[in-house]
Protein backbone atom coordinates (compact mmCIF):
# COMPACT_ATOMS: atom_id res chain seq x y z
CA UNK A 1 0.00 0.00 0.00
CA UNK A 2 1.96 2.78 -1.23
CA UNK A 3 0.97 6.65 -0.70
CA UNK A 4 -1.09 8.83 -3.28
CA UNK A 5 -0.35 12.23 -2.97
CA UNK A 6 -2.38 14.92 -4.73
CA UNK A 7 -2.81 18.83 -4.55
CA UNK A 8 -5.15 21.45 -4.68
CA UNK A 9 -6.62 24.36 -7.26
CA UNK A 10 -7.43 27.55 -5.27
CA UNK A 11 -10.62 28.83 -7.82
CA UNK A 12 -11.58 30.87 -5.16
CA UNK A 13 -8.17 33.13 -5.61
CA UNK A 14 -5.19 32.89 -3.93
CA UNK A 15 -2.49 34.62 -1.89
CA UNK A 16 -0.18 34.57 1.27
CA UNK A 17 -2.92 34.86 3.78
CA UNK A 18 -5.89 32.56 4.98
CA UNK A 19 -8.32 35.60 5.45
CA UNK A 20 -9.19 36.58 1.77
CA UNK A 21 -12.25 34.86 0.77
CA UNK A 22 -12.12 32.02 3.14
CA UNK A 23 -13.45 28.41 2.06
CA UNK A 24 -16.80 28.37 4.24
CA UNK A 25 -17.25 31.93 4.17
CA UNK A 26 -21.24 32.91 3.85
CA UNK A 27 -20.42 36.59 2.47
CA UNK A 28 -18.15 37.58 -0.20
CA UNK A 29 -14.95 38.85 1.21
CA UNK A 30 -11.88 40.98 0.04
CA UNK A 31 -10.56 40.10 -3.44
CA UNK A 32 -7.59 37.78 -3.41
CA UNK A 33 -4.28 38.87 -4.16
CA UNK A 34 -4.12 36.12 -6.77
CA UNK A 35 -7.34 36.14 -9.19
CA UNK A 36 -7.95 32.64 -9.98
CA UNK A 37 -7.21 32.72 -14.03
CA UNK A 38 -7.43 30.56 -15.57
CA UNK A 39 -3.03 31.29 -16.61
CA UNK A 40 -2.70 31.35 -13.19
CA UNK A 41 -4.25 28.34 -12.17
CA UNK A 42 -2.90 26.09 -15.64
CA UNK A 43 0.51 27.29 -13.62
CA UNK A 44 -0.43 25.30 -10.21
CA UNK A 45 -1.84 22.33 -12.35
CA UNK A 46 1.69 22.46 -14.32
CA UNK A 47 4.17 23.07 -11.30
CA UNK A 48 1.54 19.90 -9.49
CA UNK A 49 1.78 17.80 -12.86
CA UNK A 50 5.68 18.23 -12.55
CA UNK A 51 6.42 17.69 -8.88
CA UNK A 52 5.00 14.13 -8.85
CA UNK A 53 1.12 15.01 -7.81
CA UNK A 54 -1.26 12.32 -8.90
CA UNK A 55 -4.10 14.56 -9.31
CA UNK A 56 -5.68 17.93 -7.77
CA UNK A 57 -9.02 18.94 -6.05
CA UNK A 58 -11.08 21.25 -7.10
CA UNK A 59 -14.06 23.02 -4.76
CA UNK A 60 -17.26 23.65 -5.21
CA UNK A 61 -19.18 26.20 -3.60
CA UNK A 62 -20.07 30.10 -3.98
CA UNK A 63 -17.27 31.57 -4.05
CA UNK A 64 -15.24 29.05 -6.09
CA UNK A 65 -15.25 29.00 -9.80
CA UNK A 66 -16.89 26.11 -11.40
CA UNK A 67 -15.19 22.90 -10.76
CA UNK A 68 -16.19 21.20 -14.07
CA UNK A 69 -15.59 23.96 -16.80
CA UNK A 70 -12.52 24.95 -15.09
CA UNK A 71 -10.89 21.42 -14.66
CA UNK A 72 -12.25 20.50 -18.21
CA UNK A 73 -10.06 23.74 -19.73
CA UNK A 74 -6.78 22.79 -18.05
CA UNK A 75 -6.83 19.46 -19.25
CA UNK A 76 -5.15 20.61 -22.87
CA UNK A 77 -2.44 22.71 -20.20
CA UNK A 78 -1.60 19.48 -18.54
CA UNK A 79 -0.40 15.69 -19.75
CA UNK A 80 -1.47 12.93 -16.88
CA UNK A 81 -2.46 15.13 -13.90
CA UNK A 82 -6.14 13.93 -12.63
CA UNK A 83 -8.76 16.58 -11.52
CA UNK A 84 -10.73 15.60 -8.83
CA UNK A 85 -14.13 17.53 -9.58
CA UNK A 86 -16.15 18.37 -6.03
CA UNK A 87 -19.97 18.48 -7.05
CA UNK A 88 -22.96 18.43 -5.50
CA UNK A 89 -25.91 16.20 -5.81
CA UNK A 90 -28.50 18.52 -4.89
CA UNK A 91 -27.46 20.71 -7.62
CA UNK A 92 -27.75 18.69 -10.86
CA UNK A 93 -29.55 15.69 -11.41
CA UNK A 94 -27.78 12.22 -11.63
CA UNK A 95 -28.19 11.50 -15.12
CA UNK A 96 -26.43 14.76 -16.39
CA UNK A 97 -23.54 13.86 -13.89
CA UNK A 98 -22.99 10.66 -14.95
CA UNK A 99 -23.31 11.88 -18.71
CA UNK A 100 -20.80 14.64 -17.83
CA UNK A 101 -18.48 12.10 -16.46
CA UNK A 102 -18.63 9.45 -19.26
CA UNK A 103 -17.97 12.75 -21.70
CA UNK A 104 -15.44 14.07 -19.19
CA UNK A 105 -13.76 10.82 -19.23
CA UNK A 106 -13.08 10.48 -23.01
CA UNK A 107 -11.75 13.98 -23.51
CA UNK A 108 -9.24 13.63 -20.80
CA UNK A 109 -8.60 9.97 -21.43
CA UNK A 110 -9.86 9.00 -18.07
CA UNK A 111 -8.42 11.85 -15.78
CA UNK A 112 -11.52 12.35 -13.84
CA UNK A 113 -11.83 11.67 -9.81
CA UNK A 114 -15.35 12.58 -8.37
CA UNK A 115 -15.50 14.59 -5.19
CA UNK A 116 -19.17 14.35 -3.84
CA UNK A 117 -19.96 17.13 -1.23
CA UNK A 118 -23.26 16.41 0.02
CA UNK A 119 -22.98 19.95 1.66
CA UNK A 120 -23.05 20.85 5.48
CA UNK A 121 -23.97 24.58 5.72
CA UNK A 122 -27.96 25.09 5.28
CA UNK A 123 -27.40 28.86 4.10
CA UNK A 124 -25.38 27.43 1.57
CA UNK A 125 -27.32 25.04 -0.16
CA UNK A 126 -30.39 27.16 -0.13
CA UNK A 127 -28.32 29.73 -2.62
CA UNK A 128 -28.70 26.45 -4.75
CA UNK A 129 -31.92 25.86 -4.48
CA UNK A 130 -31.36 22.92 -2.16
CA UNK A 131 -33.41 23.34 1.46
CA UNK A 132 -33.38 19.59 2.26
CA UNK A 133 -32.12 19.59 5.88
CA UNK A 134 -28.78 17.85 6.64
CA UNK A 135 -29.64 14.35 7.25
CA UNK A 136 -32.41 14.15 3.89
CA UNK A 137 -29.51 15.27 1.87
CA UNK A 138 -27.48 12.36 2.92
CA UNK A 139 -30.33 10.16 1.93
CA UNK A 140 -30.17 11.85 -0.94
CA UNK A 141 -26.91 11.26 -1.81
CA UNK A 142 -27.76 7.68 -1.02
CA UNK A 143 -29.98 7.68 -4.55
CA UNK A 144 -28.00 9.90 -6.51
CA UNK A 145 -24.94 7.66 -6.06
CA UNK A 146 -27.06 4.00 -6.95
CA UNK A 147 -28.82 5.82 -9.66
CA UNK A 148 -25.15 7.06 -11.10
CA UNK A 149 -23.76 3.29 -10.53
CA UNK A 150 -26.75 1.89 -12.29
CA UNK A 151 -26.34 4.23 -15.12
CA UNK A 152 -22.68 3.63 -15.29
CA UNK A 153 -23.85 0.30 -16.31
CA UNK A 154 -25.34 1.19 -19.42
CA UNK A 155 -28.52 -0.20 -19.50
CA UNK A 156 -31.53 1.60 -18.99
CA UNK A 157 -32.57 3.09 -15.80
CA UNK A 158 -35.73 3.38 -13.17
CA UNK A 159 -35.74 4.45 -10.06
CA UNK A 160 -38.19 5.68 -7.65
CA UNK A 161 -36.71 6.97 -4.19
CA UNK A 162 -37.86 9.32 -1.51
CA UNK A 163 -35.84 12.16 -3.39
CA UNK A 164 -35.25 11.36 -6.98
CA UNK A 165 -37.03 9.76 -9.29
CA UNK A 166 -36.10 8.85 -12.80
CA UNK A 167 -37.85 7.34 -15.62
CA UNK A 168 -35.45 5.27 -18.82
CA UNK A 169 -32.57 7.47 -17.91
CA UNK A 170 -29.22 6.31 -19.95
CA UNK A 171 -25.79 7.13 -20.83
CA UNK A 172 -25.37 5.19 -24.01
CA UNK A 173 -21.52 4.91 -23.75
CA UNK A 174 -20.41 4.51 -20.36
CA UNK A 175 -17.23 6.07 -18.71
CA UNK A 176 -13.85 4.06 -19.04
CA UNK A 177 -12.58 4.05 -17.03
CA UNK A 178 -14.94 4.57 -14.47
CA UNK A 179 -13.72 7.43 -12.22
CA UNK A 180 -13.28 6.57 -8.75
CA UNK A 181 -15.78 8.37 -6.22
CA UNK A 182 -14.21 10.28 -3.23
CA UNK A 183 -16.30 12.05 -0.20
CA UNK A 184 -16.54 12.98 3.17
CA UNK A 185 -18.35 12.85 6.04
CA UNK A 186 -18.29 12.63 10.22
CA UNK A 187 -21.93 12.27 10.47
CA UNK A 188 -23.94 9.03 11.29
CA UNK A 189 -25.89 9.65 8.33
CA UNK A 190 -23.20 10.18 6.22
CA UNK A 191 -21.10 7.15 7.08
CA UNK A 192 -23.53 4.32 5.53
CA UNK A 193 -23.12 6.11 2.29
CA UNK A 194 -19.72 5.61 2.06
CA UNK A 195 -19.89 2.33 2.89
CA UNK A 196 -22.53 1.29 0.58
CA UNK A 197 -20.74 3.88 -2.67
CA UNK A 198 -18.09 5.15 -2.42
CA UNK A 199 -13.97 4.24 -3.14
CA UNK A 200 -12.17 6.41 -1.14
CA UNK A 201 -13.43 7.73 1.62
CA UNK A 202 -12.22 10.86 2.82
CA UNK A 203 -11.71 12.62 6.23
CA UNK A 204 -10.08 15.90 7.32
CA UNK A 205 -6.99 16.04 9.18
CA UNK A 206 -7.68 15.00 13.11
CA UNK A 207 -4.96 13.43 15.58
CA UNK A 208 -4.37 10.03 14.45
CA UNK A 209 -6.08 8.51 17.39
CA UNK A 210 -9.44 10.19 15.98
CA UNK A 211 -8.82 9.00 12.04
CA UNK A 212 -8.36 5.72 13.68
CA UNK A 213 -10.99 5.68 15.25
CA UNK A 214 -13.24 7.08 11.93
CA UNK A 215 -11.68 4.59 9.39
CA UNK A 216 -12.03 1.37 11.73
CA UNK A 217 -16.36 2.58 11.93
CA UNK A 218 -16.38 3.03 7.98
CA UNK A 219 -14.37 -0.35 7.54
CA UNK A 220 -16.70 -2.23 9.24
CA UNK A 221 -19.35 -0.62 7.67
CA UNK A 222 -17.97 -1.35 4.47
CA UNK A 223 -17.19 -4.88 5.30
CA UNK A 224 -20.96 -5.23 6.40
CA UNK A 225 -21.58 -4.75 3.02
CA UNK A 226 -19.36 -6.87 1.67
CA UNK A 227 -16.81 -3.92 0.26
CA UNK A 228 -13.79 -2.73 0.85
CA UNK A 229 -12.41 1.32 0.93
CA UNK A 230 -9.38 3.25 0.48
CA UNK A 231 -9.10 5.76 2.63
CA UNK A 232 -7.72 9.35 2.18
CA UNK A 233 -7.42 12.41 4.47
CA UNK A 234 -7.19 16.25 3.39
CA UNK A 235 -4.69 18.79 4.78
CA UNK A 236 -2.78 21.95 4.49
CA UNK A 237 0.68 22.01 4.47
CA UNK A 238 3.90 23.93 5.81
CA UNK A 239 7.46 22.43 5.13
CA UNK A 240 10.53 23.67 5.12
CA UNK A 241 14.34 22.66 5.26
CA UNK A 242 13.86 23.19 9.45
CA UNK A 243 10.91 22.98 12.05
CA UNK A 244 11.96 26.54 12.84
CA UNK A 245 11.50 28.12 9.44
CA UNK A 246 8.49 26.12 8.96
CA UNK A 247 6.76 27.54 12.48
CA UNK A 248 7.57 30.81 11.58
CA UNK A 249 5.13 30.33 8.40
CA UNK A 250 2.74 29.56 10.61
CA UNK A 251 2.97 32.44 13.38
CA UNK A 252 2.96 34.60 9.64
CA UNK A 253 -0.36 33.55 8.77
CA UNK A 254 -1.57 33.92 12.22
CA UNK A 255 -0.22 37.47 12.72
CA UNK A 256 -1.89 38.30 9.36
CA UNK A 257 -5.63 37.39 11.36
CA UNK A 258 -7.12 40.66 12.76
CA UNK A 259 -9.32 39.56 15.90
CA UNK A 260 -12.70 41.43 13.62
CA UNK A 261 -11.76 38.53 10.92
CA UNK A 262 -11.39 35.71 13.67
CA UNK A 263 -14.68 36.94 15.47
CA UNK A 264 -16.64 36.90 12.79
CA UNK A 265 -15.20 33.31 11.19
CA UNK A 266 -15.99 31.86 13.94
CA UNK A 267 -19.52 33.01 14.46
CA UNK A 268 -20.28 31.33 11.28
CA UNK A 269 -18.06 28.46 11.58
CA UNK A 270 -19.78 27.45 14.46
CA UNK A 271 -23.05 27.65 13.13
CA UNK A 272 -22.54 24.91 10.44
CA UNK A 273 -24.39 21.62 10.45
CA UNK A 274 -21.58 20.04 9.69
CA UNK A 275 -19.89 17.36 11.97
CA UNK A 276 -17.11 17.64 10.41
CA UNK A 277 -16.67 21.33 10.21
CA UNK A 278 -17.67 21.15 14.22
CA UNK A 279 -15.10 18.57 14.90
CA UNK A 280 -12.40 20.92 13.27
CA UNK A 281 -14.08 23.80 15.19
CA UNK A 282 -13.46 21.74 18.84
CA UNK A 283 -9.77 21.21 17.66
CA UNK A 284 -8.85 24.85 18.37
CA UNK A 285 -11.93 26.19 20.10
CA UNK A 286 -10.82 29.63 18.91
CA UNK A 287 -8.09 29.72 21.18
CA UNK A 288 -4.78 31.05 19.68
CA UNK A 289 -2.63 29.44 21.95
CA UNK A 290 -2.86 25.99 21.59
CA UNK A 291 -2.86 24.83 18.04
CA UNK A 292 -0.18 22.51 17.59
CA UNK A 293 -3.07 19.75 18.17
CA UNK A 294 -0.38 16.80 17.53
CA UNK A 295 3.39 16.77 16.98
CA UNK A 296 3.14 18.72 13.71
CA UNK A 297 0.01 19.10 13.49
CA UNK A 298 -1.28 22.66 13.61
CA UNK A 299 -5.04 24.23 13.41
CA UNK A 300 -4.46 27.61 12.98
CA UNK A 301 -5.95 27.25 9.35
CA UNK A 302 -8.88 26.43 10.86
CA UNK A 303 -9.48 29.51 12.91
CA UNK A 304 -10.80 31.42 10.01
CA UNK A 305 -11.61 28.82 6.92
CA UNK A 306 -14.04 26.47 7.20
CA UNK A 307 -13.58 22.85 5.42
CA UNK A 308 -10.02 21.52 6.70
CA UNK A 309 -8.65 23.46 8.84
CA UNK A 310 -5.35 21.63 9.79
CA UNK A 311 -1.51 21.91 8.96
CA UNK A 312 1.41 19.38 9.04
CA UNK A 313 3.82 22.29 9.93
CA UNK A 314 7.73 21.64 10.41
CA UNK A 315 10.96 19.95 8.52
CA UNK A 316 10.50 17.78 5.27
CA UNK A 317 11.68 15.05 7.81
CA UNK A 318 8.48 15.80 10.55
CA UNK A 319 6.35 16.12 7.63
CA UNK A 320 6.96 12.95 6.63
CA UNK A 321 6.87 11.44 10.01
CA UNK A 322 3.33 12.48 10.17
CA UNK A 323 2.48 11.27 6.62
CA UNK A 324 3.75 7.90 7.78
CA UNK A 325 2.13 8.04 10.70
CA UNK A 326 -1.32 8.35 9.14
CA UNK A 327 -0.12 5.87 6.54
CA UNK A 328 0.40 3.56 9.45
CA UNK A 329 -3.10 3.84 10.18
CA UNK A 330 -4.58 2.75 6.79
CA UNK A 331 -4.49 6.39 5.27
CA UNK A 332 -3.25 5.69 1.05
CA UNK A 333 -4.41 9.10 -0.41
CA UNK A 334 -3.35 12.41 0.85
CA UNK A 335 -4.56 15.75 -0.49
CA UNK A 336 -2.20 18.90 -0.02
CA UNK A 337 -2.95 22.55 0.22
CA UNK A 338 -0.89 25.40 1.22
CA UNK A 339 -0.44 28.99 0.83
CA UNK A 340 0.22 30.39 -1.51
CA UNK A 341 -0.60 27.26 -3.42
CA UNK A 342 2.38 27.67 -6.43
CA UNK A 343 4.95 28.27 -3.91
CA UNK A 344 4.13 25.58 -0.97
CA UNK A 345 3.59 23.14 -4.23
CA UNK A 346 7.54 23.64 -5.22
CA UNK A 347 8.47 23.14 -1.56
CA UNK A 348 6.10 19.89 -0.43
CA UNK A 349 7.33 18.26 -3.85
CA UNK A 350 11.27 19.08 -3.56
CA UNK A 351 11.40 18.94 -0.05
CA UNK A 352 9.22 16.06 1.43
CA UNK A 353 8.14 14.12 -1.83
CA UNK A 354 11.82 13.09 -2.23
CA UNK A 355 11.66 11.43 1.63
CA UNK A 356 9.51 9.71 1.18
CA UNK A 357 10.82 7.93 -1.77
CA UNK A 358 12.94 7.29 0.44
CA UNK A 359 11.34 5.83 2.80
CA UNK A 360 9.54 3.56 0.35
CA UNK A 361 6.19 4.99 0.72
CA UNK A 362 6.07 6.42 -3.24
CA UNK A 363 8.44 5.77 -6.32
CA UNK A 364 10.46 7.97 -7.42
CA UNK A 365 9.11 7.35 -11.27
CA UNK A 366 6.14 10.09 -12.02
CA UNK A 367 2.74 8.62 -13.32
CA UNK A 368 2.75 8.12 -16.78
CA UNK A 369 -0.05 9.97 -19.19
CA UNK A 370 -2.93 8.47 -20.01
CA UNK A 371 -2.58 6.57 -23.58
CA UNK A 372 -5.22 8.19 -26.25
CA UNK A 373 -7.98 6.30 -26.69
CA UNK A 374 -10.84 6.37 -29.56
CA UNK A 375 -14.24 7.99 -29.01
CA UNK A 376 -16.81 5.06 -29.71
CA UNK A 377 -19.67 6.30 -31.68
CA UNK A 378 -23.33 6.76 -30.08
Amino acid sequence: MSVVLHWFLPTSGDGRTIVDRFHGSQEAGAPAQRGPDIDYLAQIARAAEQLGFVGVLTPTGTWCEDAWLTTAALIAQTERLKFLVAFRPGTISPTLAAQMAATYQRISRGRLLLNVVTGGDAIEQQRFGDWLEHDQRYARTDEFLSIVRKLWSGVPVDFAGQHLRIAGGLVPVPPDPLPQIYFGGSSDAALPVAARHVDVYLTWGEPPAQVAEKIARVRALAEAQGRTLRFGIRLHTISRDSSREAWAEADKLIAAIDPASLAKAQAQLGTSQSVGQQRMVALHGGRLDKLEIYPNLWAGIGLVRGGAGTALVGSHQEVADRIEEYHSLGIEEFIFSGYPHLEEAYWFGEGVRPELVRRGLISAELPKAAPRALVPAL
